[in-house]
């Protein structure tokens, strides 16, 4: 995870410095773990509006080995989808926003 704003200033976007360019990242939070039955865990995080998501699945296996999940992470703006589902977007924000008041952005949850 790279150095950001303070989420408290009400700007998650953040500048990462990768030897190029800077690219804008954003402060998404964990939203929604989901256990499937192969043996891979969906992993949603979201911005705070609940409008923008990126999902991947990791195994059982790379969970109890591999980084830890966090309560958010930076990711490349360019890298994020739109929530075209109002419900969605909705349970989403309140996710994130209930996630970030109780967790600080590195916390393992």
């Amino acid at each position: 995870m790279t150095d950001s704003t303070d989420a408290t200033d009400g700007d998650d976007t953040a500048s990462t410095d990768n030897g190029d360019e800077a690219d804008d990242a954003v402060r998404c939070w964990l939203v929604e773990r989901e256990f499937g039955d192969r043996n891979f865990v969906t992993i949603v995080y979201a911005t705070r509006d609940g409008a923008r998501y990126q999902q991947w699945e990791r195994s059982t296996t790379s969970l109890r080995t591999g980084s830890q999940i966090t309560a958010a992470t930076e990711i490349p703006e360019s890298e994020l989808e739109s929530v075209t589902d109002e419900a969605t977007r909705e349970r989403y924000a309140r996710e994130a926003e209930r996630t970030a008041e109780q967790y600080d952005p590195d916390d393992p949850i």
